[in-house]
């Protein structure tokens, strides 16, 4: 049986390329997101990708779209841990709790969430094992302006990274990070939309093509 991968958030931007190279190269391919619509779109109709839809703060419907997935794909090798949002652009005392909330429950909760149920999963399968991904952010490094929600979370997720890793050893689990610059996906240009809005001579954020984050993503599965 081909090898299998599980993507959170990949309706679109980094998500959906991934998905698309994976399959690509022969792999079976979890697909999970909000929208059912748009995640058929990605499979086309594929023999080897499996929709699930779910959203990654919820918990009990993340656990069923895995059992979903595996079910279908027999085994779990890798989970690609994509899911996110940027949230509000402001200074820290312009940010609602409300969005601090939204953003902390999407990229933290939501990866920890599917991270558990991947660990689980490959702790228990045979032969056991697999490999976790987590999509981090150069801003776990150096952030940008007004990005403090977002930030705060990115290094948290290095935190987890690491923890993973550790843990992961006894049952022969990897786990790694890809702090990925800026791929030019609907988040991007929407931050550049909002920079150009915001300041019209504004210099819009330089971008590298998507599928070089995909690309890199499927050498670290690998």
């Amino acid at each position: 049986m081909s090898a299998s991968i599980i993507i959170t958030g990949a309706s679109s931007g980094i998500g959906r390329a991934t998905a698309l190279k994976f399959l690509g190269e022969g792999w079976q391919v979890g697909l999970i997101a909000r929208r059912q619509s748009v995640l058929d779109e990605v499979a086309d109709g594929h023999a080897r990708a499996h929709v699930a839809v779910a959203d990654v703060t919820d918990a009990d419907a993340l656990e069923r779209a895995f059992g979903v997935l595996v079910g279908k794909m027999g085994r779990l090798d890798v989970l690609f841990n994509n899911a996110g949002v940027f949230g509000a652009s402001a200074p820290i005392d312009e940010i609602d709790p409300a969005e601090w909330r939204r953003v902390l429950d999407v990229n933290l909760s939501g990866m920890f969430y599917a991270a558990r149920l991947a660990f689980a999963q490959m702790r228990r399968q045979s032969p056991q094992g697999g490999r976790i991904i987590n999509n981090g952010s150069i801003s776990a490094h150096a952030p940008r302006p007004g990005s403090v929600c977002y930030t705060t979370t990115k290094h948290a997720i290095t935190g987890l990274t690491r923890s993973l890793s550790l843990d992961g050893r006894d049952f022969d689990i990897a786990c790694g990070q890809i702090d990925i610059g800026n791929a030019r996906t609907e988040m991007i240009d929407d931050l550049n939309a909002r920079m150009l809005a915001a300041d019209p001579e504004a210099v819009p954020v330089p971008t590298m093509d998507v599928t070089q984050v995909a690309a890199s993503v499927f050498h670290m599965a690998g």
